[in-house]
């Protein structure tokens, strides 16, 4: 655990304020779930929540299928990192974040297919052999969860229609999961 030196008081309705810049480094925003826990020796730990990280076993198991289905790369991601992936750039990919571009997307709450012009969207700041293809973002009672990707080697073709459309269905039953 790093210490920041910051120190701040709990006021009277039991509230702390985490600073904006550490809100901003670990992309904290306003409305995002935190898991507390609690050690022996009196530390309280806050931790991002991802209720779509909860079917990251799940979500391999989608990735998979797909990967099988179409043989391209899938993947599942929340909204700060890619959480499963199947078909190829796992060392490259898997638990790393999602690029601003990404992010975007997701946040706009619309699906997104690389065209053949135009220039290709990162998957992850750190890596820049892979693009996406296809990203539809996760809905549930009307929050972003994450999104379901097919992803492609730069400069490669783009994804086709049935990658768009299957990445549509998971993505809308991935939410149905997460509702029920």
């Amino acid at each position: 655990m790093k210490a920041t030196g910051i120190v701040r008081r709990i006021d009277d309705l039991g509230r702390v304020v985490i600073p904006k810049e550490i809100r901003r480094t670990m992309r904290i925003r306003e409305g995002d779930p935190l898991e507390i826990f609690t050690e022996k020796d009196g530390e309280l730990i806050f931790k991002k929540y991802s209720p779509i990280g909860e079917l990251s076993d799940f979500a391999a198991q989608i990735c998979d299928s797909l990967r099988k289905a179409t043989d391209c790369i899938a993947a599942v991601c929340d909204r700060d990192a890619v959480i499963a992936i199947s078909g190829g750039a796992k060392r490259e990919l898997l638990d790393k974040p999602v690029s601003p571009q990404l992010s975007e997307i997701l946040e706009g709450r619309s699906a997104f297919r690389h065209g053949s012009g135009g220039s290709s969207l990162p998957v992850s700041p750190a890596d820049e052999h892979y693009c996406l293809s296809v990203a539809v973002p996760v809905l549930a009672e009307g929050d972003v969860l994450g999104g379901v990707l097919f992803i492609t080697p730069r400069g490669s073709a783009p994804g086709t229609e049935v990658e768009y459309k299957l990445a549509q269905a998971i993505a809308l039953f991935l939410g149905k999961q997460m509702e029920a």
